[in-house]
């Protein structure tokens, strides 16, 4: 078992930012001492399910997809691995990056990479018709096909999944994947942007309204990029750098139901602190929304979702140590501008 560690910051616990109705640990310290990139989605009966990857520490053999599961009115499960990089060789590789999405007919799919480091890695799947509870034996994605690649697909009016993706063995570059049939094939665009002099991965996609689309995520520039579609994501425009900083960190992004947009994010060039909110009417303009976390200490690799009475939900890593999961009530936050991109001082 490993050594006890703290729950919580040093020095008293600041009060919660206005907007934030809950905050509390997913992950027990006696499951696995490190813990990484976790992902949430809600079931079809109002419950909720989180994931993780979990072991001695990134990219160690041992590290599989941890899952705890909530009904509507209980408390959070036990941690139980749901995926592993077990090879019929009987080689182990670590697991990675799982993300959860609830497609309309109610089945949840549980994407995640295997593989030695992510330029190498391949992608699989599994399925659960019965809110997590089992699930379907795992599918290896076709050649070429990663699946998601930290944050969720968005299902399309026509059904298909359109699933924001990137790769790592030639650079860093951005890519879409889409499934017209839930999953069973996959196409993908070309890479959007040449993995260097723009070096991206890892987008969030926004609903700008009709068939227009935006692709936000991580840099190695120092910068969030955006990308642009006008045709539900056949076709884009090429990344920019946006506005907001980024210290090389995952992001997330969300469209709630009345058409603001909320981002989580770090706002900062270095570092995983602080852990920032941030809400858009258009997604070009971004105000401040509330600081999650700013004591010294790694913050990252936030999901967020909005389930069906209004309230935002948002895991991410705690310290490399658990997961933290917040609820947040999204008309109770006070945005305020980013002037010249600084956050407010207050906020």
């Amino acid at each position: 078992m490993p050594a006890a560690r703290n729950d919580q910051p040093t020095g008293p616990t600041p009060p919660a930012p206005a907007g934030i109705l809950n905050r509390e640990f997913l992950c027990d310290v006696t499951t696995h001492p490190s813990c990484h990139a976790s992902t949430l989605t809600a079931t079809a009966t109002g419950g909720m399910l989180a994931a993780w990857f979990g072991g001695q520490h990134e990219k160690a053999p041992d590290v599989g997809i941890w899952l705890t599961r909530r009904d509507a009115a209980g408390p959070w499960s036990a941690p139980q691995e749901v995926a592993d990089g077990r090879q019929p060789d009987g080689r182990r590789w670590p697991c990675w990056n799982p993300v959860l999405f609830t497609r309309r007919d109610g089945a949840i799919m549980l994407f995640y990479k295997v593989g030695p480091a992510p330029s190498t890695w391949w992608g699989l799947w599994r399925l659960s018709r019965d809110d997590g509870r089992t699930w379907e034996p795992p599918r290896r994605l076709p050649e070429g096909i990663l699946g998601p690649i930290k944050n969720k697909p968005i299902e399309l009016p026509d059904g298909s999944l359109l699933s924001p993706s990137s790769s790592e063995h030639d650079g860093w570059r951005v890519h879409l994947e889409r499934s017209r049939d839930g999953g069973a094939t996959w196409d993908a665009t070309a890479p959007l942007n040449d993995g260097w002099s723009l070096a991206a991965i890892q987008p969030s996609l926004l609903r700008l309204g009709g068939p227009c689309l935006l692709a936000i995520g991580r840099t190695r520039q120092g910068w969030l990029f955006e990308a642009r579609s006008a045709d539900l994501g056949y076709t884009w425009g090429p990344p920019v750098l946006a506005g907001l900083p980024n210290p090389n960190s995952g992001t997330d992004a969300v469209t709630l139901r009345d058409g603001r947009h909320l981002l989580v994010y770090n706002h900062t060039a270095t570092g995983r602190s602080p852990l920032n909110l941030a809400l858009s009417a258009d997604g070009v303009a971004w105000q401040a929304a509330a600081v999650l976390e700013d004591d010294p200490g790694e913050y990252s690799y936030p999901a967020v979702i909005q389930t069906r009475d209004g309230l935002v939900h948002i895991t991410y890593t705690w310290r490399r140590e658990r997961i933290r999961y917040v609820v947040v009530d999204p008309d109770r936050l006070t945005p305020r501008p980013l002037r010249d991109g600084a956050w407010p001082s207050d906020g």
